[in-house]
């Protein structure tokens, strides 16, 4: 893949400076709710560690929360014990790294999909909204009933993001396709309801909708079960998911969490870690759609050929998806 990564420097590409020690490093993760093995958020977190510590022989400790009252006491745990640097999965740990980093001047954090705005902090962010464009396309092309379904895990500002990424490649392919979404719920329990997921997802089918979209953690699963018992298609999100379910699995919106996270551990050790903020999308190689063996059949040479165009096209500035997040709305 092009990048491997302009950010083997997610630290050169930082905007503040940090600690850069290249002495033995002691990694450690902590995972977002879902679990370590979500098949999606979090295991694409532990793949890049995974691939960290089989190159180097150098092992990282993990600690997979139930609730998020967890997460502070987790990181100060780590923190204490010397764990160093350290991954904090997902934007829900803003607030707990935050606090930490402050006790612990002299440990690293990286924390994916959030921002701490502090020096010896990196903050991962993702532009999901380009990455949900190009599946939307292939959500557009593919339907033949001209309905569309979204499922989204908990009902927060960053699945909106990815909601309305979706909705703006879809439009921008048929204006006419209705689009049918819904949340999982509003707790953090709605990312690991792989039942009621399904259930919505159902709902969505009755109403004619024949390829959905699910950005909801480990909930996720529940939408693709009901998309093969349903004969009906369903589009991964932040892992390549295509071989969950091939002849189902349309494509899947991929996030590089598993880069950031191996980069993060690798820099470390390498003494170039810094701390600071970087936003990546279809440019940096931070996001993309998947195509492989597994959905190779599913994926029309026309439907391939409009995707990897919008791609260059949002790459080149000629096409702008609209962020949810920037304005709180889906306005485009």
């Amino acid at each position: 893949m092009k990048f491997l990564w302009q950010i083997a420097v997610l630290g050169a590409a930082m905007l503040a400076g940090g600690m850069a020690r290249a002495d033995e490093i002691k990694p450690a993760v902590v995972f977002d709710l879902g679990g370590k093995f979500d098949k999606s958020f979090n295991q694409g977190v532990a793949g890049g560690a995974d691939k960290f510590t089989q190159e180097t022989g150098i092992k990282y400790t993990d600690f997979v929360a139930t609730n998020d009252t967890q997460f502070e006491q987790a990181h100060r745990r780590f923190a204490e014990r010397g764990q160093d640097p350290i991954i904090g999965v997902g934007f829900a740990q803003a607030d707990a790294v935050g606090k930490v980093a402050k006790d612990f001047p002299k440990t690293r954090w990286t924390l994916i999909d959030g921002i701490a705005n502090l020096p010896n902090v990196q903050s991962v962010l993702f532009k999901e909204q380009e990455g949900s464009f190009l599946v939307g396309i292939a959500a557009a092309m593919a339907s033949k009933t001209g309905k569309v379904g979204f499922v989204g895990g908990m009902d927060i500002p960053l699945i909106r993001r990815f909601q309305c990424g979706y909705e703006q490649g879809v439009k921008w392919t048929d204006p006419k396709i209705e689009i049918i979404p819904n949340m999982t719920g509003t707790t953090p329990t709605a990312w690991n309801d792989p039942a009621r997921a399904a259930e919505l997802a159902k709902g969505q089918f009755e109403r004619g909708v024949d390829v959905v979209y699910a950005a909801a953690g480990a909930s996720g699963l529940g939408v693709y079960q009901a998309a093969v018992d349903n004969k009906k298609l369903a589009i991964g999100v932040d892992s390549d998911q295509n071989y969950l379910h091939p002849g189902t699995m349309l494509t899947s919106m991929v996030k590089h969490v598993d880069v950031a996270a191996y980069n993060s551990f690798m820099a470390a050790k390498n003494g170039t870690w810094k701390g600071g903020i970087a936003v990546l999308g279809l440019k940096e190689g931070g996001v993309d759609w998947a195509f492989d063996q597994y959905n190779e059949k599913l994926i029309t040479p026309a439907m391939k050929a409009k995707i990897e165009q919008a791609k260059a096209d949002i790459i080149a500035g000629k096409i702008t998806v609209v962020d949810y997040m920037a304005n709180n709305n889906c306005k485009y």
